[in-house]
């Protein structure tokens, strides 16, 4: 997109004697809320601001940033943590849209701290770490290293597919209570594999995606097309053994981010596979969450659509971020008759960029927005800053300029 300008072709002598630091220089350039710049402008020069405010608070280059801890200290991450890719992801998104060499270099140093990823066969969120990561740095430089490493990633994902159950497996860990636990949010991993298949054309990739999301869309669904967090099958016969949401207020409820999970991998199901089927399931999914009675008027869910004291729940930032991106591509291919989706993401958009969600410039330990849920069940990250909101929500803007203007 390349939109701002390019501090680095500045003349170094002018740069020398105006006595700038590029930290400072870029700062100065992303000045925010002009009257003159759209919505997804201002928050690009808002997001510049708060990363490079991050960048100079980091004390480790080793791990990445995912959240605040309680005494205002970044808390880093390593490799092995599912949120570790969404950092470098960030910055180069930040790359994408300002064309700035400063956040291209960033990105590559913090994208070399997932790199170890590749062989993690112990996690389905590999394609989370590896392809926000290695995969937005490959499809903005070209760097053959960074395919190669996606590849391996791709095969390392694969060796956990199960072929009589149909999916790839979530997680390893409650062994005694799941035999076979594949969650709704494995749906994301499933772009690794589709990129793996164009770039290779080997087409066991494109199957397992495929098995799992027509797997997924045949048992993860009640039938208002709310989803459960967690489908538990049996690995002989392949039956579906029990349905749960782990991270929800209960088993019958609609745990808000994992609805947005649904919408957004159908729809990018929909974007590799051109099968309609999956962008009639993104439909539905979009217009349950839309409808629901407990969603609030500024379309910022709560933490679960069901939890119990609504409206005294905790809302979740990065449940709007992830439907306003996914909302934007689904109005996207839906043309003409996706203009009621492209409103709702332009009004989510507005939203997350008040100053009641979005974080003022050197505060939120850097972070861009606030009030994020992690998982209120294990009491863990909430109403608190983390990673993957700014990462979904710096696309949804990114989206915006390119389909939505």
């Amino acid at each position: 997109m390349m939109i701002e300008k390019n501090v680095t072709n500045l003349p170094i002598n002018i740069m020398k004697m105006w006595g700038i630091t590029l930290s400072l220089l870029v700062i100065l350039i992303f000045m925010p809320d002009c009257e003159n710049k759209t919505v997804a402008e201002r928050n690009f020069s808002v997001a510049a601001q708060q990363y490079q405010n991050m960048l100079e608070r980091l004390h480790s280059a080793e791990k990445n940033p995912r959240t605040i801890r309680p005494d205002g200290h970044i808390k880093l991450v390593p490799s092995r943590d599912w949120t570790s890719g969404f950092f470098p992801g960030c910055l180069w998104l930040l790359y994408e849209y300002t064309g700035d060499e400063h956040w291209k270099q960033a990105a590559q140093k913090f994208t070399e701290n997932v790199a170890p990823e590749q062989f993690n066969g112990t996690t389905h969120d590999i394609g989370f770490k590896m392809y926000c990561s290695f995969g937005n740095g490959l499809r903005l430089t070209g760097d053959r290293r960074y395919r190669d490493i996606l590849l391996q990633s791709a095969e390392t994902l694969m060796t956990r597919f199960n072929p009589k159950v149909g999916c790839i497996r979530s997680w390893d860990h409650h062994a005694d209570v799941w035999q076979f636990p594949v969650i709704i949010d494995n749906m994301m991993n499933l772009e690794l594999l589709f990129w793996a298949f164009r770039e290779t054309g080997d087409s066991s990739f494109y199957c397992v995606a495929v098995s799992h999301a027509e797997t997924t869309m045949r048992n993860h669904f009640r039938p208002d097309y709310s989803t459960w967090h967690v489908v538990n099958y049996d690995t002989v016969t392949g039956a579906v053994l029990g349905k749960h949401t782990h991270q929800g207020a209960a088993d019958s409820s609609s745990w808000a981010r994992g609805q947005a999970w649904g919408l957004y991998g159908f729809t990018m199901c929909y974007r590799e596979t051109k099968d309609r089927r999956y962008l009639q399931q993104a439909q539905h999914i979009a217009d349950f969450l839309l409808s629901h009675p407990n969603m609030p008027d500024d379309l910022v869910p709560y933490w679960d659509f069901d939890a119990p004291n609504i409206p005294d729940e905790p809302r979740d930032v990065s449940t709007a971020a992830i439907m306003c991106s996914a909302l934007y591509e689904l109005s996207h291919w839906l043309g003409a008759d996706g203009e009621r989706f492209r409103q709702v993401a332009d009004r989510i958009l507005k939203r997350l960029s008040s100053d009641e969600y979005r974080a003022k410039p050197g505060t939120n330990g850097g972070f861009l927005l606030m009030h994020a849920v992690g998982n209120k069940p294990a009491n863990s990250e909430i109403d608190v800053p983390i990673i993957y909101a700014d990462y979904y929500f710096l696309e949804a803007n990114l989206r915006k300029l390119r389909w939505g203007e």
